[in-house]
């Protein structure tokens, strides 16, 4: 299928153009990739410094598009996310001025910074691609991701996500630290290597669209669709979950897949994009009731290993 073999080159320029900042990181850059392609939102959970960041700003720049980034504090307003209507005094009328939502690609940098009424502002703009200041509603342009960071609960000056603004989050990811040999060359390397900014874009606004439609054309054999729904089915009965995965869960579970095998150059999904995926998209959405992702992620696999593996799917 020639529309696969477009995104698997669309998936080796972002790769190859992001990893000149962020080195060895390849396996993130595609996720974050299969985000994209699914009109999902990603949430990058990880300790300061790690280059969340520098990852997501990197991404921004390969695909072009208005990219705005904002810093979230403890004092951020709603409006300052949306927008406000201002009296121009030259003209003698209410003029409204766009918040930096109106973007293609918005960073929000450390977003659980924020207050709740803060974060519960992102509801609509993430979910119905719309936003909505003083009773008029003006609908988003495509492609819309919001790319949020996020520090762990135990740093200081952090509040936690609402639960209906992390369901809406496509995936939640970790960088991690880079191994010694690749963090070594980043030490090594010039001040003025490296930097997000000093990217281009490298992939068009057609090529773009493409993807971003072409992946549905991937199929889901029943087997492998019986297998995810014998996962989700696994969460809803596990005694060590509170509340199992939803029906919005099962479904980004479902398309993150066939984004995934698209990506992989594949028409067909098979279990091993089930088992691969099913942790980032998943996990992020259960809670065990100690409020750990590692442990909920342990719970997860331990539901998967439970579940028959189709064998033949094609």
């Amino acid at each position: 299928m020639q529309e696969l073999e477009k995104i698997k080159e669309y998936r080796d320029k972002l790769v190859e153009n992001c990893s000149k900042v962020i080195v060895g990181k390849e396996n993130v850059i595609e996720l974050v990739l299969v985000c994209f392609m699914c009109s999902g939102h990603v949430l990058l959970e990880d300790v300061p410094g790690t280059g969340k960041t520098m990852l997501l700003r990197s991404f921004a720049k390969s695909v072009g598009g208005n990219f705005k980034r904002i810093q979230f504090t403890p004092d951020l307003l709603p409006s300052d996310l949306t927008g406000i209507n201002f009296y121009n005094q030259k003209l003698g009328e209410f003029q409204f001025r766009p918040g930096p939502l109106f973007s293609n690609i918005v960073l929000a940098d450390e977003i659980n910074r924020a207050t709740p009424r803060t974060q519960s502002s992102l509801l609509e703009a993430m979910e119905e691609r719309q936003i909505t200041v003083d009773g008029v509603t003006t609908r988003l342009e495509e492609p819309f991701l919001v790319m949020a960071s996020q520090n762990p609960l135990e740093s200081y000056g952090t509040f936690p996500l609402p639960e209906a603004q992390i369901d809406r989050f496509f995936m939640r990811l970790s960088l991690g630290y880079m191994k010694r040999s690749q963090e070594m060359q980043v030490l090594a390397r010039p001040m003025s290597e490296g930097r997000p900014d000093d990217l281009e874009q490298v992939v068009t606004a057609e090529e773009t669209e493409l993807v971003r439609s072409a992946w549905q054309q991937v199929r889901v054999p029943e087997p492998v669709l019986g297998y995810i729904m014998d996962i989700i089915q696994g969460t809803r009965n596990e005694s060590s979950f509170v509340t199992g995965i939803s029906t919005r869960g099962a479904q980004a579970l479902y398309r993150g897949c066939q984004a995934y095998a698209a990506v992989k150059g594949r028409d067909y999904v098979i279990p091993e994009d089930v088992q691969y995926l099913a942790p980032f998209i998943l996990c992020h959405r259960l809670s065990s009731g100690s409020g750990t992702t590692d442990q909920a992620k342990e719970f997860l696999l331990r539901v998967i290993g439970k579940v028959q593996v189709p064998l033949e799917t094609v």
